[in-house]
């Protein structure tokens, strides 16, 4: 796992960087079709896996002749099911309002989507098999190859039909190439159709695909229908903010799973789980503390790609980031309650959460996007996830017996209200006269002592570290 966290924080930073430069170069109008696109396969995309994927991983991990009698049958069945992955892709982007080049456009985005899902599909067969340095490599190698492609066009010229075909053209060449190499290690698969094994495939898969469908509508109908009700525009402003978010949330999901493995392994003591969740508070959340706070006051340093942006294109932006990095906020106190209740048994009360999450965001969405458009994207995502946090505090204090730590949480929030309030005395002093870097560098000071004299970090933790 750490082999994979290490690959990702190599590539991400370098793709947020780049992706800053296409939207600077293609336009926030252009920029906002294509990611509004890209969200709505994305959407539509879990019908093309239909949770075959993890069942394919479970059953080949525990049973080694699976692989030989099912995959003859699975690989067609996954192929038949991009195309109608595609074919609803269309459909459903008629029924939004594309047309023509707009349509053709969603065919490639759509194209390149499923073929870098069918690369994932194929991947599950070096995850059964325990081949997990190879497949951390292979999950990193369609960004390397898209990243260099845009590299190399930048200085060309960048439009948005070489864009769209290096994207297209990266997750070609990485599905063959997985191809390739599944058939090298395991032998050549000769297709077989066996109308009962897809059947059977497709009823233990559902499950995953439903909880893949939830939290894929939850996370990508913002920038849909942002584009569709304001305009393509205030979409590219929002995923100009919202790229950072992503980026910064990474952190969350690599921790998170850690925990969730170690909460469902003292399911039944609820003393051991107590004490895992006052660790895991403190290392999901104090690090994400200094990042919000970085953000609310110097966020505006974060779009200096943007040459070709108006100051005020700039300045909305800015305010869409500072939004949304409050949601992370909310996500550093809250979402470990969600990974709490997941790992012991809770996944559907959590997933009636998820669910009334999206027709609150839709709601919320039909009445202020028309008026607001990003600005109201970002506080409407900001609104559902407090409102989702809640119901996770909830859950855990009827459900478990763990307990909601009021007083530990109490802290973080007078840490983080600490380092604000010194945060806004260092600016005030000197009139933003300092460099982001020095300023930055400065708090990080302030808040070791904060966290220090708060008690969330004691000394005796930080000398058992260096032992």
């Amino acid at each position: 796992m750490s082999f994979v966290v290490l690959l990702n924080l190599l590539v991400k930073p370098g793709w947020v960087v780049v992706e800053n430069l296409v939207q600077d170069r293609l336009g926030h109008a252009t920029f906002g079709l294509i990611t509004a696109l890209s969200a709505l396969t994305l959407v539509v995309a879990a019908l093309s896996d239909l949770g075959l994927t993890p069942y394919s991983v479970q059953r080949v991990a525990a049973e080694p002749t699976f692989m030989a009698e099912t995959f003859p049958t699975l690989l067609p069945l996954r192929g038949a099911l991009n195309a109608v992955a595609l074919a609803a892709m269309l459909g459903v982007g008629w029924v939004l309002g594309y047309r023509g080049s707009e349509l053709v456009l969603l065919a490639a985005i759509g194209i390149a989507l499923l073929l870098t899902q069918y690369g994932q599909f194929l991947r599950g067969t070096l995850q059964a098999h325990q081949k997990f340095n190879t497949d951390a490599v292979l999950s990193v190698v369609e960004k390397f190859v898209l990243l260099g492609a845009v590299l190399v066009l930048l200085p060309v010229g960048l439009t948005l039909p070489r864009y769209v075909g290096a994207r297209l053209g990266a997750a070609a060449f990485t599905t063959v190439v997985l191809y390739g190499l599944m058939t090298r290690l395991f032998g050549r698969v000769k297709y077989r159709w066996q109308g009962l094994v897809a059947r059977t495939a497709l009823r233990a898969s559902l499950p995953f695909a439903f909880m893949t469908l939830l939290y894929g509508v939850n996370e990508r109908i913002d920038m849909v229908m942002l584009e569709r009700l304001a305009s393509p525009t205030e979409a590219g402003y929002y995923a100009g903010a919202y790229r950072w978010v992503d980026a910064v949330m990474m952190y969350a999901w690599t921790v998170l799973p850690l925990f969730f493995a170690k909460f469902a392994s003292v399911a039944r003591d609820a003393s051991a789980q107590r004490q895992l969740l006052w660790f895991g508070q403190r290392v999901l959340t104090l690090p994400l503390l200094f990042v919000v706070a970085f953000v609310l006051f110097r966020g505006e340093v974060l779009f200096w790609q943007f040459s070709h942006s108006t100051p005020a294109e700039v300045a909305r932006m800015t305010w869409c980031l500072k939004i949304l990095f409050i949601n992370v906020l909310v996500h550093a106190f809250f979402a470990i309650y969600s990974t709490l209740l997941t790992s012991t048994t809770h996944e559907r009360a959590v997933s009636w959460l998820v669910a009334g999450s999206i027709f609150l965001n839709i709601g919320l969405n039909l009445f202020l996007l028309p008026r607001y458009g990003a600005v109201a994207a970002s506080l409407d995502t900001l609104l559902c996830a407090a409102a989702v946090s809640v119901g996770y505090l909830v859950l855990v204090a009827q459900r478990t017996g763990v307990g909601v730590p009021f007083r530990l949480l109490a802290r973080l929030l007078l840490a983080f209200g600490l380092l604000c309030g010194s945060w806004y005395m260092l600016q005030y002093g000197f009139s933003k006269a300092l460099s982001w870097w020095v300023e930055a560098g400065v708090m990080a000071v302030v808040f070791g002592v904060i966290v220090l004299g708060t008690g969330l970090v004691r000394r005796n933790e930080i000398m058992a570290l260096k032992r």
